[in-house]
């Protein structure tokens, strides 16, 4: 509360022109995207305001109705919205489409659009390292919501092949099956958990998607230590848990002196590109990386 504090300090006057963005989930208490919104906001000085709404899955028409009402500009969405909200969209972009989610609206003449920037959130700082996606095959761990953003993901950076490894026989299936309408659908593999000792020697990028490692099971790894030791030099581990940082399974790849990549930089790169969607101007990307920081820090404390 104290750096949302500080923010709204150097926030413009709230007035009666003030723009609403905001992000709904159930929970939504926990969400950082605020902190991160608003100081961006507050450094470009323009009069808009972000905030968290609490909305219960059963009451997201509503909700949508009421945000169009007061003129509500722009909306992230998180758990459990994501793909609840589709059918309540008068357009969905192709990304959004080929992921099967949303986690960002904005208001149009015909009704909400939305669109996804998970996938541009999670290749961020994959780009920023200079490889060359195309010798890359990444192996993704889990596959549920978050799992189909790193597939379009690896798709965009141009992968060779994919592979998804779950614990699911039958939705593993389904999972490779809602993706037959994309260009990349044959580039996809998945397999269950008991094939993964047999793949991680073959992968440049081991990406961690479950929830395992997250509070309270921050002593636990997706995959132990045994099998990290046979990634390949040059091997990069990647989890989407940006807190505890870092996780379990990044400190045990470190260990083995792999390259590694909490998911605290795609949060704040899918944020920046929702905030530039809406405010159509350069983002200062630093200043809500900071603002993130600042706030771990603190949570940390």
């Amino acid at each position: 509360m104290v750096a949302f504090s500080i923010i709204l300090m150097n926030q413009p006057f709230i007035n009666g022109k003030t723009k609403l963005l905001g992000v709904i989930g159930d929970p939504v208490e926990h969400s950082l995207s605020p902190v991160m919104h608003n100081a961006a906001i507050a450094h470009l000085g323009v009069n808009y305001i972000y905030l968290p709404f609490p909305v219960r899955q059963d009451a997201l028409a509503t909700a949508l109705d009421g945000f169009a009402a007061i003129g509500v500009q722009g909306i992230n969405l998180t758990i459990p919205h994501k793909q609840a909200v589709i059918p309540l969209l008068s357009e969905i972009t192709p990304v959004a489409q080929a992921i099967g989610a949303v986690n960002t609206l904005w208001r149009t003449e015909t009704g909400w659009s939305g669109t996804n920037t998970d996938a541009e959130g999670f290749i961020a700082p994959l780009k920023a390292l200079n490889r060359d996606w195309s010798q890359v095959i990444p192996l993704i761990l889990g596959n549920g919501g978050a799992a189909r953003a790193v597939v379009a993901g690896c798709a965009e950076l141009g992968c060779p092949e994919i592979g998804v490894v779950g614990r699911d026989r039958q939705k593993l299936d389904k999972f490779k099956q809602s993706w037959q309408n994309t260009p990349f659908k044959d580039r996809l593999s998945v397999h269950t958990w008991d094939k993964l000792s047999e793949m991680v020697s073959n992968t440049q990028l081991l990406v961690n998607t479950t929830p395992v490692g997250m509070s309270p099971k921050i002593e636990q790894s997706p995959v132990e230590a045994a099998l990290l030791q046979q990634l390949p030099q040059g091997a990069i581990a990647y989890d989407l848990i940006y807190t505890p940082s870092p996780t379990r399974f990044l400190q045990l790849a470190q260990q083995q002196g792999v390259t590694t990549l909490d998911g605290s930089e795609m949060l704040i790169q899918q944020g920046a590109a929702a905030l530039h969607l809406w405010l159509d101007t350069p983002i200062p990307v630093e200043i809500m990386r900071q603002a993130l920081l600042d706030q771990l820090r603190i949570k940390g404390k």
